[in-house]
């Protein structure tokens, strides 16, 4: 008969506690100009959370999930990756984006891994990709 120990008071011979991860709560993005990029998410149509053009942080909510803006003076901002976001058409987002005078990277393209997606730069450089998968 095997006996497990408290959750509070492993054993140093026993395996750590599974943990599994379960969604993602928000994406944090820094910015030099809140005004700027609020305008920004605004144009593609986020739904604001929290904050504004005026506020040192504002949250849109994105699904069950958040995207943040943190205002951020201390020094350059540099490309850190990509935040993927699915939409349910992308054609309709893009189109949305070039409405509001914003430039997207390229055209919605279907992907060789499953996605019809494109990409585009916020104003501080943080690269976002409007995803959806493909049917087969």
């Amino acid at each position: 008969m095997t006996t497990q120990q408290p959750a509070n008071r492993p054993d140093s011979h026993s395996e750590p506690e599974a943990v599994r991860v379960e969604s993602l709560s928000a994406v944090t993005l820094s910015t030099a100009d809140m005004a700027r990029a609020f305008r920004f998410y605004d144009a593609l149509g986020f739904e604001l959370n929290y904050g504004g053009p005026d506020t040192a942080f504002t949250s849109f909510a994105l699904g069950s999930s958040y995207l943040n803006l943190i205002a951020e003076s201390r020094g350059p901002i540099h490309w850190w990756g990509r935040v993927i976001v699915y939409v349910s058409d992308v054609d309709a987002m893009y189109r949305r984006a070039l409405a509001a005078g914003l430039t997207p990277q390229m055209p919605p393209a279907d992907a060789t891994w499953g996605e019809r997606y494109f990409h585009i730069d916020d104003p501080d450089g943080h690269e976002l990709s409007f995803a959806r998968p493909l049917r087969s």
